[in-house]
């Protein structure tokens, strides 16, 4: 957009030049709580005044490990846990692999359609779109492969048979084309997210959770823009009481400040040798302050909770929308993440022009709204979790007109 941030709170942007928006898109999922968030703030400053940095590995300091002691207890599953933070998802993603291949001794990694993992080398490996992420900067990482994604809308048999059929479907690849044996880890984003906001069908993860547990294959939960409240739950394999090897975080754990996690059971954790896992700037401790008043906030204001609510409030607005305006062809998501789907009338032809004209309408009338998708025609709505039920109605009626404007 053009346009420069001087100020943000509350679920509103102040540009340079004094003219507000509202935000549906929390830096991507990462202002969850809120830009500024009084408990964030406070902590920073704190933290900022005592040291800024000595680096980890160096000489420890409490803040890291009360933030890994807060991701034991909070992320899904009673087992023993340990946890490494670094600076952002892609760095989680690649550190969540290696852990996943040392305590293997497997090489194999699966990831599925419309993934979206990281720019990085490997994380690009593992992201599925092409354009801007891939295109120009391979060769990539090797051993990936890829598998279908358990997608309601585009599955040839319709949603009904989705879950059922999409598990037999990459089970099946799994064991003809790879070999579960050689199989280190299943990467899934419970909750797609650049790839579309894809919602899999109740059922495909548990199905996939056990399908792994059974041949010894980690499974890795990307809860990168799905984790801290997003969806309604802490996360959102809670949902369906999954609980994976490894998780992955970032975006919303720090209130806007870099940091990122891998937490995962402890005996494979533990399994990597001393000194495998670091980095210079991995889990600063001015980013661990900001983390955890961000995790003070959400239990103080129920964040989960207001999730739920504000999901309550869009999905049958965007349901009526959609009833006005056949170009949108699918309503999902759950909790604050929440997402259409735009095609052809009639068809499942994406319509990435009418995706790009309703955001660029929604921004000169002051909302902020992202796309995503692998076709690029998907309106994702990432509100903060803070934001008053009267700036999400004003949104909502920016989103309707604009909607209207571009019929």
């Amino acid at each position: 957009m053009p346009v420069f941030a001087s100020a943000a709170g509350g679920g509103v942007l102040v540009d340079v030049d004094g003219n507000s928006l509202i935000d549906f898109g929390s830096g991507i999922a990462v202002t969850s709580v809120g830009n500024a968030a009084p408990a964030v703030a406070s902590r920073v400053a704190e933290q900022a005044a005592a040291f800024t940095h000595t680096c980890f590995m160096v000489t420890p300091y409490e803040g890291y490990v009360t933030v890994c002691e807060e991701l034991a207890r909070r992320t899904p599953g009673d087992h023993e846990k340990r946890s490494a933070l670094f600076n952002s998802g892609a760095e989680a993603v690649e550190n969540a692999v290696k852990v996943a291949r040392h305590a293997t001794g497997r090489t194999a990694v699966v990831a599925f359609d419309h993934a979206y993992h990281g720019r990085t080398n490997l994380t690009m490996a593992l992201t599925a779109k092409n354009m801007p992420y891939k295109q120009g900067f391979g060769p990539f990482a090797g051993d990936i492969y890829r598998m279908p994604m358990a997608y309601p809308l585009r599955w040839p048999g319709g949603p009904a048979a989705c879950a059922a059929d999409a598990l037999s479907v990459v089970t099946s690849l799994i064991h003809t084309q790879v070999g579960e044996s050689n199989v280190a880890a299943v990467i899934i984003e419970p909750i797609q997210g650049e790839g579309g906001f894809v919602v899999p069908p109740d059922g495909f993860l548990p199905g996939l959770a056990s399908f792994c547990r059974s041949r010894g294959i980690l499974l890795i939960a990307d809860e990168i823009q799905t984790g801290f409240c997003r969806t309604g739950d802490w996360f959102a394999c809670d949902h369906e009481g999954v609980v994976p090897d490894l998780i992955t975080t970032a975006k919303g754990i720090a209130g806007g400040l870099p940091l990122a996690a891998v937490t995962g059971r402890a005996e494979i954790m533990d399994a990597v040798h001393p000194g495998g896992l670091g980095g210079t700037y991995g889990g600063n401790p001015v980013a661990c302050a900001a983390a955890l008043g961000a995790f003070e906030t959400m239990d103080s204001m129920d964040l989960a909770g207001r999730a739920r609510r504000i999901g309550d409030i869009m999905l049958p607005r965007l349901r009526k929308l959609a009833s006005e305006h056949p170009v949108i062809a699918d309503v999902r998501g759950r909790g604050a993440m929440i997402a259409i789907e735009l095609t052809r009338p009639g068809t499942l032809e994406p319509d990435a022009a009418t995706a790009q004209r309703v955001a660029a309408a929604c921004h000169r009338a002051g909302l902020v709204v992202l796309t995503c998708g692998t076709f690029g025609n998907v309106l994702r709505f990432l509100p903060p979790l803070v934001i008053g039920e009267d700036l999400l109605e004003e949104g909502l009626e920016i989103l309707a007109d604009a909607f209207t404007a571009t019929a």
